[in-house]
């Protein structure tokens, strides 16, 4: 039996305990939408997340899985489908970075990378163009760092433009079925995943770079993602760089 009706609006968050996800989930949740926050490891963080929107009186379950693994990711969306009728929006905030001069990369670390950033967004956007209902749109993430070339960036940009590439012909594909498809593209965001072996120097250079001279926020992140999830419906096929002005 579905906790709410077909015409409540339903989102799957993948990486949606932490970082910018779980930024998305809370946006989201204020929105009105039933959440699926999706966990790969940290089930407690899901849980918590969980429990607190379905005490401020929020609809929200906890799915996890590897988003490379299709068949585990069929469990997730089913999850989600089963406790509340259907998906709407699908955004895939899951991802890996690792740093590293091309000419360092150890081998094992790309197949990694790209194993989670390319074939996981490729499985979820698979399932999503299955699923999600009309009106809908899928919602993928990608990085300003495609523009601004940064060093030691090279295998993790490799993986973000497939992510881009990606995202531009699947919503071609989706013709004729009313859902948009764009990435959300984020400059440097105060997130674990980001500050991450960067001293304070490294940190305030980047935080000078845009024009308005400080690092992104995951709420600022989250803001575009909702739009993007709501009223944004005459965006589609894009890339939307959120990044204050960065590049």
């Amino acid at each position: 039996m579905s906790i709410v009706s077909n015409t409540d609006r339903v989102a799957l968050v993948t990486g949606g305990s932490g970082g910018i996800g779980e930024a998305v989930v809370t946006r989201l949740v204020a929105d009105g939408f039933a959440i699926g926050v999706h966990y790969a490891g940290n089930k407690d963080r899901a849980d918590a997340l969980v429990s607190m929107i379905v005490n401020n009186g929020g609809k929200a379950i906890a799915v996890n899985g590897d988003v490379a693994d299709e068949h585990a990711m069929a469990v997730a969306f089913d999850a989600v489908e089963a406790a509340f009728g259907g998906i709407d929006v699908v955004v895939n905030t899951a991802g890996m970075m690792i740093l590293s001069p091309i000419a360092a990369l150890d081998l094992d670390d790309l197949d990694r990378m790209h194993r989670t950033n390319i074939r996981g967004t490729f499985v979820v956007d698979q399932q999503a163009a299955r699923r999600v209902r009309s009106g809908g749109a899928i919602i993928n993430f990608s990085t300003t760092v495609t523009r601004t070339s940064f060093p030691t960036y090279g295998a993790y940009v490799a993986s973000k433009a497939a992510v881009e590439g990606l995202t531009l012909i699947l919503a071609r594909e989706l013709r004729g079925k009313d859902i948009t498809v764009n990435a959300v593209a984020p400059g440097p965001t105060a997130t674990a995943l980001f500050l991450n072996g960067k001293d304070d120097e490294t940190i305030a250079t980047l935080s000078k770079g845009a024009p308005l001279e400080r690092l992104g926020q995951p709420d600022d992140i989250a803001e575009t993602v909702a739009f993007l999830a709501g009223p944004g419906r005459w965006i589609n096929g894009q890339v939307i760089y959120a990044n204050g002005g960065l590049a």
